[in-house]
């Protein structure tokens, strides 16, 4: 899990919007988006043995194979997630809680050049 709060903050705050909603989309499907505790990163940790037993690689169900054993673990990781958040914007930040950060959930194993799209409407 990358965490990228800090840019998606920063891209908040330079656009001078106080109230408004952003919206962020991977545009990949095998990744995902994630808002989740960002203090303890055992709870990452956590996550990530709970998807490896949830849907494991090289299961013979699978028939998409071609790009290796972790891409089609990755589309149902990526279905069982999220592609979009909603966010909304209060005094020119996203209105996270305390404890809240925002995550790209990379499903490969391999690395990946993600793109993720930023979209703000407000006053």
């Amino acid at each position: 899990m990358y965490a990228f709060t800090q840019p998606l903050q920063d891209f908040v705050r330079s656009s001078g919007v106080q109230e408004g909603l952003l919206t962020v989309f991977v545009q990949h499907t095998s990744a995902s988006l994630l808002i989740q505790e960002n203090a303890d990163p055992e709870v990452r940790a956590d996550l990530e043995r709970f998807f490896s037993r949830l849907v494991p690689e090289d299961d013979p169900i699978y028939g998409h194979t071609t790009e290796g054993p972790d891409d089609m673990p990755a589309h149902v990781r990526a279905a069982l997630t999220q592609s979009q958040l909603s966010l909304p914007v209060i005094d020119r930040a996203a209105a996270l809680g305390t404890w809240q950060g925002v995550y790209l959930y990379e499903h490969r194993r391999a690395p990946q050049s993600r793109r993720v799209v930023l979209h703000l409407l407000g006053e």
